[in-house]
Parts: structure tokens; C-alpha cells; sequence
């Protein structure tokens, strides 16, 4: 069952979150029919996800095989133990993430410009300090580059989004989440926080 306060609704959440990621699990089906799990880098761009690779091998084949595909993008931000809120019960016990679902068509892309405006933002991404010749169609460096690398554009049909930071919990429950974070003082506890207080209907103030 769908729990509603985790949904997330808002498209630009979804941008500003799909634009810090840049891994993410593709799901296709193989000749059998089962399920396939494939892991790699993304980008976000006008609505649709970019990825790409060879143009041989498994994952192309079942693309080009069905093109109904799923893309999933998560990101863990907090373990949240069961004693932050209850001294004896294990239920508690939970994790604090945002994750991202996409249903669609995958379709291989052609234009060279449209490659070339994939592959900037992947590199944007990926090598921000730069360091490298912009992409450019036009250049005649890059034509026969872009056109031997396989990029797969996935236009989603349904976009279902779960930012999960406490909103079920009680007032007298986050407080205490909130505690428990900021006397853990984790890698990304103070951040956990910052989310809890963006989502969650209750703010607690804590010195």
C-alpha cells in the first residue's frame, strides 16, 4: 500500500533531485521474459531520462526486444534505529530516503544534437571542473564519436515519487527522531534533519 505523506508532487522536487543524482537501475525484461536489473548513470533533461552504452549486448537487445521499461533513482539519507523513539520494540527500526520510479517507452536517440546536449550534461555532471572540448555536433571532433555510442531516451508514461523523513510519526515521535540524530551527529544526520523539517508537519525546536 502507498503511503500518501510520502508522495511527492511538486515537479520541480523531483528535478532538484533527479538533477543531484547521477546513478540510477533500469528495469527491462529479457527473451524469457524475466526480470532485468541493470545499474548506470543517468541524466534528467526536459522530462525524459537519458542514459547510454554499446549499441550490442543484453541490455540493448531487450530494449529493442520491449520497450516498456521502469528507472528507478534512490538516495539514503538516514538509518533511523528503533531506540531513537522506543526503549524496547524493534518496530520503529526505519530508513529516511527519496526515491524516484519512472514507467516508459526507452527509445534510441539519433539526432546528433540531441546526443550532444545529452552528453554536456552528463558531463556537467560527472567532470564539473571541466577540462575537456565542449560537445558539439559541429565539431569535427565529435560527429563519428557520437554516432557509434548507443543513447536511450526514456519517456515516462507515469512518474511516481517517495521522500520518506518521518511525516507518519507523532509530534512527540520526531522529536525524539530528532534528538537521536543530533546526538548520533552522522555524515548526513544534520541533513536528515533539514529534510524532517521541510516534509514533517510538526517542527520541533531542539538546542
Amino acid at each position: 500500500m502507498r503511503r500518501k505523506e510520502f508522495q511527492v508532487e511538486q515537479e520541480e522536487e523531483l528535478i532538484g533531485f533527479l538533477g543531484g543524482m547521477s546513478f540510477g537501475f533500469l528495469g527491462t525484461s529479457d527473451e524469457q521474459g524475466l526480470p532485468r536489473v541493470t545499474p548506470l548513470n543517468f541524466v534528467y533533461m526536459e522530462g525524459n531520462f537519458y542514459f547510454h552504452g554499446s549499441r550490442a549486448g543484453d541490455k540493448m537487445k531487450s530494449i529493442r526486444r520491449n520497450q516498456q521499461v521502469c528507472f528507478t533513482v534512490a538516495d539514503e539519507y538516514a538509518l533511523i534505529p528503533s531506540y531513537f523513539s522506543d526503549p524496547e520494540l524493534a518496530c520503529p527500526a526505519t530508513a529516511y530516503f527519496k526515491s524516484v520510479t519512472a514507467y516508459g517507452q526507452a527509445e534510441l536517440v539519433e539526432d546528433a544534437a540531441e546526443k550532444a546536449a545529452v552528453f554536456t550534461l552528463f558531463m556537467q555532471k560527472l567532470q564539473p571542473e571541466g577540462g575537456y572540448a565542449p560537445i558539439d555536433a559541429e565539431d569535427p571532433k565529435y560527429p563519428s564519436r557520437l554516432k557509434g555510442v548507443a543513447v536511450v531516451r526514456i519517456v515516462p508514461e507515469e512518474i511516481t515519487a517517495k521522500f520518506k523523513f518521518g511525516q507518519n510519526l507523532k509530534e512527540e515521535e520526531r522529536t525524539a527522531v530528532t534528538q537521536g540524530l543530533k546526538d548520533r551527529n552522522g555524515a548526513r544526520d544534520a541533513e536528515t534533519i533539514a529534510m524532517m523539517e521541510k516534509y514533517c508537519p510538526y517542527h520541533s525546536n531542539i538546542d
